[in-house]
């Protein structure tokens, strides 16, 4: 870990899965659940999307959970937070669930054409390929992230995740 760049924890952008911003939640959902990171012998489902435009370039990411908040009825967008959860601790009469779920479902199949570049995160912070990993993991900490585009002359290039930073790092304590 000790010299070790952005460049050498990185999963090159090509073997990141991504999607179109004008792709659907519906195609998202997907890809999501097709998608699979093969990285230096260890396989891991991805916690994110990249999300890019006709050129290539990358515009954000988009999480399941920013899909399922996309899938979210419209009544429950307008209900304050603390009033949702209040909601939710309520025990129901399973009965009222059946007769709601119908409704729910048909809301969640038409805002399932939802263009994913509204609900996406944009990127807001990157790394130089050379940026030593101390650098990366302060960035994770500070700023709460799982992934961090990695960029090379103003190019993405690739992303560091936190679990390859968290294997760098395991690594080097088992030494």
């Amino acid at each position: 870990m000790i010299g070790k760049h952005a460049l050498d924890v990185m999963i090159p952008i090509d073997s990141y899965p991504n999607i179109s911003h004008k792709a659907t939640l519906r195609e998202a959902i997907t890809e999501f659940e097709r998608a699979a990171i093969d990285f230096k012998g260890y396989k891991s489902l991805p916690r994110a999307l990249l999300v890019i435009d006709e050129n290539r370039n990358l515009m954000g990411v988009v999480r399941r959970r920013d899909i399922l908040q996309g899938l979210e009825p419209n009544f429950m967008k307008h209900i304050p937070q603390h009033h949702q959860k209040e909601l939710n601790d309520i025990e129901g009469d399973p009965n009222l669930v059946l007769l709601s779920s119908g409704t729910i479902i048909k809301s969640m199949k038409a805002k399932a054409e939802t263009p994913v570049e509204e609900v996406m995160q944009p990127v807001k912070d990157k790394v130089e390929y050379n940026e030593h990993i101390a650098k990366i993991i302060y960035l994770m900490i500070s700023k709460d992230l799982n992934l961090i585009p990695v960029i090379k002359q103003g190019q993405v290039i690739g992303v560091v995740r936190s679990v390859d930073v968290f294997h760098e790092v395991a690594h080097l304590l088992a030494e």
